[in-house]
């Protein structure tokens, strides 16, 4: 009897130090997921400060150039007009109506803030995707770093890439729209900072993280949680939804300019099916090659 209290004993206190060494691992990665963090967030805090420094420019031509009719978009659209008459002079935009107000007394101090935070964000948007990557790379596999190797230069890349079209494409195009979209004379369209702000950010911002789902896809393939068969089957529903999203941001009613906004998302989704076709791809042979074995 006293030989079997002893191996429950001996089990217990094995299996109490094994619960403790996993404990003190699973802490272990907290910590050093922080330290990750703690540098990502140092490098958006410099990238932060550098804005505070040109933000006089960043503020004059980058936030409020969708609000000027001289923006690089509205002159590329008057010039398409120019070559192609048939196109309509709807779609060169020469006045932007409304007005940006601030109704705050610490609005336009916010207004600094918040333009210096986002850009710190967007610059160091791959340095915090690099930190990421080197706290997930020791627990892969040799043939799934491998796989996943250009990580941070793809997501950034499409983030980058979705950036620049939500601000030079969906931006201009929405702010022209929104801005001189009225339901009655008696009306005036005055905006707050804080109003205008958060619409370029969102349409911007938006714009580069939906540029990530070719990224996401690659990732839930891999979890097993998307296939290409799906994402086939649900294209007519995503072709109605882009198309959708086309045609609210477009300044006109012609085709020809929802069709400029619907192409890179239409792309975009057919990236997707292609990345979730590869993943599958590789799948079958390693599942092949183990059952081979």
């Amino acid at each position: 009897m006293s030989d079997i209290k002893k191996t429950l004993l001996t089990k217990a206190i094995g299996q109490k130090s094994t619960n403790l060494e996993a404990e003190m691992s699973f802490f272990d990665h907290l910590d050093v997921l922080r330290k990750h963090l703690i540098r990502a967030v140092i490098a958006i805090a410099v990238f932060t400060g550098i804005a505070f420094y040109f933000n006089e420019e960043i503020l004059d031509k980058i936030i409020f150039g969708p609000k000027k009719p001289d923006f690089w978009t509205y002159r590329m659209m008057c010039k398409l007009v120019e070559h192609f008459p048939s196109l309509g002079k709807d779609m060169c935009i020469t006045k932007i109506n409304g007005e940006i107000i601030n109704t705050e007394m610490a609005g336009q101090f916010n207004l600094q803030l918040n333009v210096c935070v986002m850009c710190g964000i967007v610059v160091g948007f791959p340095y915090l995707l690099w930190e990421i990557w080197r706290f997930v790379k020791p627990a892969l596999h040799d043939n799934e770093r491998k796989s996943a190797s250009g990580f941070v230069f793809f997501a950034s890349l499409l983030f980058v890439v979705g950036i620049f079209f939500g601000y030079f494409i969906v931006c201009p195009l929405s702010v022209n729209f929104l801005t001189g979209y009225t339901v009655s004379t008696e009306i005036k369209n005055t905006f707050t900072v804080d109003s205008y702000l958060s619409s370029v950010a969102t349409l911007t911002l938006g714009t580069g993280i939906i540029f990530e789902l070719p990224v996401i896809i690659f990732i839930l393939s891999k979890l097993g949680l998307m296939t290409p068969k799906l994402m086939r089957a649900s294209r007519r529903y995503a072709t109605v939804i882009i198309l959708i999203i086309a045609a609210i941001v477009t300044p006109t009613p012609d085709i020809m300019t929802m069709l400029i906004v619907a192409t890179p998302l239409f792309l975009l989704y057919e990236l997707s099916i292609f990345v979730s076709a590869y993943i599958e791809r590789k799948k079958k042979k390693a599942e092949a090659a183990f059952y081979a074995n």
